[in-house]
C-alpha cells in the first residue's frame, strides 16, 4: 500500500511541477510574471519556472519540518482561500460584466449565468460563508483568515509600487493573443 501512495505522490508532484512551470512560462510571454520564469533549456523545458516551483516544494518540505502535525491543515487553509477568492472575482467580474451590458456599454453574451443577479448574490455569500467557518476553525483557520488584511495590504503595496513601471514587458497583448488565435481556429480548413 505504501509503494501504491508513493507513487501517485510522485506522480502528482511530477505533473504539478511540469504543468506549474508552462503555466509560468506561459504568464510571463503575456507579461504577467517576471521574464526569468520563461526562460527555457535546449530541450523547450521551462527551467525557470520550474526553479520557481522547485523553491515552493521546499518551502513546503521546510514548514512540514517545523510543524509536522500542523502542515497539511496551512496548507489547505492557504489554497481554499487561493480558491474562494478566485471564485469571488469570477463572481464580481460577472456581475460588472452584466452591469456594462445593461447599459449598453459592452454586446451581449451568448449564455447568462441562471438567475442572475439573485445566484451571483448567493454565490458571494457562500463563499464568505465558507471564510466565516474557516475563522471558527481554531488555530490555523483563524490565523489563516486574521492573515486576510495584511496579504491585502501587502498586495495593495505591491501594487503602488509597480504601478505606472513596466516590471515585466509583455511579448504581445493578453487580447490580441486571444484575437489571433479565434482567427486561426476560424480560418483553420480542417
Amino acid at each position: 500500500m505504501n509503494v501504491v501512495v508513493l507513487t501517485a505522490a510522485l506522480s502528482s508532484l511530477n505533473s504539478g511541477l511540469y504543468s506549474t512551470g508552462r503555466v509560468l512560462r506561459s504568464l510571463a510571454m503575456g507579461g504577467s510574471a517576471p521574464p526569468f520564469v520563461a526562460k527555457m533549456n535546449a530541450q523547450k523545458v521551462p527551467y525557470g519556472g520550474i526553479l520557481v516551483t522547485l523553491v515552493v516544494y521546499l518551502l513546503g518540505v521546510v514548514l512540514n519540518y517545523l510543524l509536522p502535525s500542523q502542515v497539511f491543515e496551512i496548507v489547505l487553509n492557504v489554497a481554499s482561500l487561493g480558491i474562494v477568492s478566485t471564485w469571488g472575482f469570477i463572481v464580481v467580474c460577472q456581475m460588472l460584466l452584466r452591469r456594462a451590458i445593461n447599459r449598453g456599454d459592452v454586446a451581449p453574451v451568448a449564455f447568462r449565468m441562471p438567475f442572475a443577479p439573485f445566484t451571483s448574490w448567493l454565490t458571494l455569500a457562500f463563499l464568505l460563508g465558507v471564510l466565516v467557518l474557516m475563522a471558527f476553525d481554531y488555530p490555523d483557520g483563524t490565523y489563516t483568515i486574521a492573515a486576510i488584511p495584511l496579504v491585502a495590504v501587502l498586495l495593495w503595496a505591491g501594487w503602488i509600487v509597480l504601478k505606472g513601471s513596466s516590471p515585466f514587458s509583455p511579448t504581445i497583448p493578453s487580447y490580441e493573443l486571444t484575437h489571433i488565435v479565434e482567427a486561426d481556429e476560424h480560418n483553420d480548413p480542417r
